[in-house]
């Protein structure tokens, strides 16, 4: 979701361009699982240490996970050239037909009123770059001037007259832009442009085009968590918009389509606001898990448009190119199914120099050879720095490898790493360092390299391409150039990749959970071979930690705190002991108990994206009073806190909040005879999730 800053570009832009098996019950060990592979190899001098973990899975790779944004506008969209880069880039999913025209196209006659539409860009044509890319198309229903019916009739058109078998279908682009906030860039005609109208309308478009083709998947706009107008409550309403829509349509569509523009002021800056990316995401899958129940599941996240966006730098240079990689990788770790960036082409901008680079100031991802002033960009399709960043992530891995988690001792060197079908393990490290190489010591769990060279591409100053090079890497370490992504590919020792005979367990879920503990189901591997057990094993960073085993397909893990978030991966064994890849992860969170002698309600009166209105009320549920009370609970967020208070006395050390109360409500009657009320304002930098444990006087509420 780009700032209110940036609202006004991106207005420009449109003006002009199982069943229960017998189970062995464990109660949570405290010991890792699987141990270190132990590395030989003495590692060199390091400014990091990199661990890398196989059996903590962070989920698949699937066919669409790296896509662009295509545009009707961009004359050069469909060009032979623009199929080849992509394809060799990994491209797997193209978007289309861009952006906020999306609002105005009527595919029927390739036509955008109020806009322009530039040859050769009808939907068609779009698709034979498509197929000739070898991706998957993510198609946006005209929202805000078309009808169910148009969309309804695209889809027939697509999918029952020229079998294209498009399955992702947006329902209107940024529809929270059409000015029910007070800010509007996005064309919508509806008379009623609030977000229970638009939740209206996502049901009468679903219901239209799934008549047509069961098959297709229906996406609801979301606003990204932390982002404007996240927590903006309109005039009369109750909620905002993220739980307006969500409450009337997540049983009925089957992802949700959220935007991340981080606005930062510089390349650094753009860099640094990956981090916050996790929290944002997480968030999201909480809000659908708070509406879906048992169908979120079922539900994907897809970011279907995202670019650095930084300001007056940069768009076209290097640090939008680590920035691409970083960012896209991170999408993909925390739970996106597809990442669009915005976009194969645009037009020059801002014309300034980035690490001694032009940068036209353009957010495309080839040339559009459009000038500004006498400044003109090179020949059409020309690669920017973005394209080398998603062509990186191909050397990274493709669809079907498994996603596993890695980190980093050095906040200057990023790492994602991801386990091939064929068991190699790929590293990928960013280094945002723009003066300094930095040497990297890497280490492992679960994963016992081969002896030997491993293969190194690089991408850094200087090179016109990735770049295979021999740099000194080993097994134990390398070093990596200033501002460079390095993707070290290694094979692993004889005999110890992961069991195929066992295969990979189904995605887990949850069957029930309590305040302190979780069930827990998952489909049986679909190895060829005799499965002996299954693991469940919780993520702790780059360590794991055995919560229970089973010999069928569900396991019941107790002594879990209450109110604690959890991410674990089942891992199938065969009959010599060895596991399987992980299964896709599960993140759950534990409630708090049903029947505690207090209750408290926390509820977000107001927000801003960037700060918010909170306000809390105490009940005393127990047989005698209390009399002066204390209220502690924990930011669930790194980027939120406490800046002013009222009916309270706060005070705050990190993420721990602790509340007193004043001399006027420090009595708290027996039974629920009475209550005592406060609020704060609060701030947020990056998402705004609730707290989900409360302790008065140091027992653990009931939160309502």
């Amino acid at each position: 979701m780009p700032s209110l800053a940036s609202n006004s570009g991106r207005r420009r832009r449109l003006a002009g361009v199982a069943s229960v098996a017998a189970a062995a019950l464990l109660a949570v060990l405290p010991s890792a699982g699987p141990s270190a592979a132990a590395d030989t190899t003495t590692p060199p001098a390091a400014d990091a240490d990199v661990t890398v973990n196989t059996q903590a899975g962070l989920g698949t790779l699937g066919g669409a996970a790296r896509g662009v944004n295509a545009a009707i506008w961009d004359s050069h969209m469909n060009d032979p050239e623009v199929a080849t880069l992509m394809k060799a880039a990994g491209v797997g999913a193209m978007r289309y037909p861009g952006g906020s025209y999306s609002d105005i196209y009527h595919w029927k006659d390739n036509t955008a009123p109020g806009g322009y539409v530039a040859p050769g860009t009808d939907f068609d044509s779009f698709m034979g770059t498509v197929k000739a890319t070898g991706a998957q198309p993510v198609i946006i229903a005209n929202y805000g001037s078309g009808t169910p019916q148009e969309a309804a009739d695209w889809v027939h058109y697509a999918n029952v007259e020229k079998k294209y078998g498009a399955r992702y279908w947006e329902i209107g682009n940024e529809i929270y832009g059409n000015g029910h906030y007070g800010s509007g860039w996005e064309n919508d005609t509806h008379a009623d442009k609030s977000p229970a109208e638009y939740a209206r309308q996502v049901l009468a478009y679903a219901s239209a085009m799934k008549a047509v083709d069961p098959t297709v998947k229906i996406g609801a706009v979301l606003t990204m968590p932390g982002n404007w107008p996240d927590g903006v409550i309109g005039s009369g309403e109750a909620a905002d918009w993220n739980h307006t829509v969500l409450a009337a349509v997540a049983h009925d569509i089957d992802f949700v389509s959220v935007h991340w523009y981080p606005g930062a002021g510089s390349g650094d800056q753009a860099l640094a606001s990956v981090s916050q990316l996790p929290g944002e995401l997480r968030e999201v899958r909480n809000q659908v898990d708070q509406y879906a129940g048992a169908d979120s599941s079922h539900i994907g996240i897809a970011m279907t448009e995202v670019n650095a966006n930084a300001g007056s730098a940069p768009f076209t240079t290097r640090p939008n190119g680590l920035f691409t990689a970083d960012a896209m990788m991170t999408a993909l770790e925390n739970g996106v199914f597809t990442v669009d960036w915005w976009d194969t082409h645009n037009g020059a901008g801002t014309i300034s120099t980035v690490d001694g680079e032009t940068d036209y100031g353009d957010m495309g991802m080839l040339s559009g050879a459009s000038c500004t002033g006498d400044v003109c960009e090179p020949a059409a399709n020309t690669p920017f720095a973005p394209y080398y960043g998603m062509k990186m992530l191909g050397s990274l891995g493709s669809t079907g490898d498994t996603m596993v988690a890695s980190a980093s001792t050095d906040e200057q060197v990023s790492v994602h790493a991801v386990q091939q079908a064929d068991g190699d393990l790929a590293v990928m490290l960013v280094n945002k360092d723009p003066d300094a190489s930095h040497t990297v010591a890497l280490h492992y769990r679960g994963f016992t390299p081969a002896a030997g060279t491993p293969e190194v591409q690089r991408w850094a100053r200087g090179d016109s391409d990735i770049t295979a090079v021999s740099n000194g890497a080993t097994s134990a370490g390398l070093t990596v150039a200033p501002y460079s992504l390095t993707t070290v590919v290694l094979h692993p020792k004889t005999g110890t990749a992961p069991s195929a005979v066992s295969g990979v367990p189904g995605a887990p879920v949850t069957t029930a959970v309590t305040d302190t503990t979780a069930t827990l189901s998952w489909p049986a591997s679909a190895g060829t071979g005799a499965v002996a057990r299954y693991e469940v094993y919780e993520q702790l960073g780059t360590n794991v930690q055995l919560l229970g085993e089973s010999t069928g397909t569900s396991v019941t893990l107790y002594n879990l705190p209450p109110g604690s978030r959890h991410t674990v991966n089942v891992l199938a064994t065969d009959q010599s002991g060895r596991l399987s890849l992980p299964s896709q992860p599960l993140t759950f969170t534990t409630g708090t108990p049903q029947h505690s002698t207090c209750t408290v309600s926390y509820h977000v009166d107001s927000g801003w994206g960037n700060g918010f209105v909170s306000s809390l009320t105490v009940t005393n549920l127990a047989d005698t009073p209390i009399n002066g009370w204390t209220l502690d609970f924990d930011w669930p967020s790194p980027g939120q806190s406490v800046a002013s208070w009222w009916n309270a006395s706060i005070s705050t050390s990190g993420s721990h909040v602790h509340v007193n109360n004043i001399d006027w409500n420090g009595v708290l009657a027996a039974h629920g005879g009475s209550t005592a009320s406060f609020g704060f304002v609060g701030a947020n930098n990056g998402a705004n999730p609730s707290p989900t444990v409360f302790r008065l006087n140091g027992t653990v509420c009931t939160t309502l």
